[in-house]
């Protein structure tokens, strides 16, 4: 039975790829359930499964076989119409590449990300700039930003959709410090403020234990958790 109090539950998640004749098994019958408003770091060497597992909660990718339920619909047999739909309108993400379109502003990158969650809306794309601190670097090009400022344009674009979930691979990951630390306050204090579920994962242990929860996974299988 689903707890009605999960944001996601994994149950037995199993993801392959064919590689020539081989099949390479990247998630091994994950389990796992996330509360609605947890703060949860996910750690592990490179190749371990992270991003992969991100991608499938994320509904960017199908899980092989296995069992995904967002709040209490199970997902992970959705048509691609509907799981678009999904990430549209309840998950916001944010990369450690900050995918912006060079050619456009910060404005107009953020006003992009409203295009799938129900329409534009310039006032709010505006406040959400301004919530990140980029209230004066509306009509910048990305180009024109520093590492830390457009990683800040890609929270606003996210966290302008109001999502419910937001899922972050790697935030720092090309950030120096300083830049890197203005981005992790921002998204604990959206799980602080707002009660935002954030399910991040990171190789920085000192960002981990800013969590509540940090899930251990190595060679596609959890293998411990530690709270925080």
């Amino acid at each position: 039975m689903i707890s009605q109090d999960n944001m996601i539950t994994l149950e037995g998640l199993i993801k392959s790829y064919k590689m020539g004749k081989e099949n390479l098994v990247v998630l091994k019958g994950l389990n796992l359930q996330v509360k609605k408003g947890e703060l949860v770091a996910i750690m592990g060497a490179s190749g371990s499964g992270k991003t992969t597992l991100l991608n499938i909660v994320g509904c960017l990718d199908r899980p092989t076989a296995g069992k995904y339920y967002f709040e209490d619909k199970e997902v992970s047999r959705l048509k691609s119409s509907d799981l678009a739909r999904m990430r549209g309108q309840k998950i916001g993400f944010i990369f450690q590449t900050f995918n912006l379109l060079s050619r456009i502003t910060a404005l107009g990158n953020v006003e992009l990300g409203m295009t799938y969650a129900g329409g534009v809306d310039r006032q709010r794309a505006i406040e959400a700039l301004g919530k990140v601190g980029l209230g004066k670097r509306t009509h910048h090009l990305p180009l024109e930003l520093s590492g830390g400022e457009q990683q800040r344009v890609a929270i606003a674009r996210a966290i302008v959709k109001d999502p419910i979930l937001f899922l972050a691979d790697e935030p720092t990951g090309q950030l120096d410090s300083k830049s890197g630390e203005e981005v992790i306050s921002i998204l604990l204090s959206l799980n602080a403020e707002q009660g935002t579920t954030l399910v991040m994962v990171t190789h920085d242990a000192s960002i981990a234990h800013r969590c509540k929860r940090i899930i251990h996974i190595k060679d596609g299988e959890i293998t411990g958790e530690e709270n925080v």
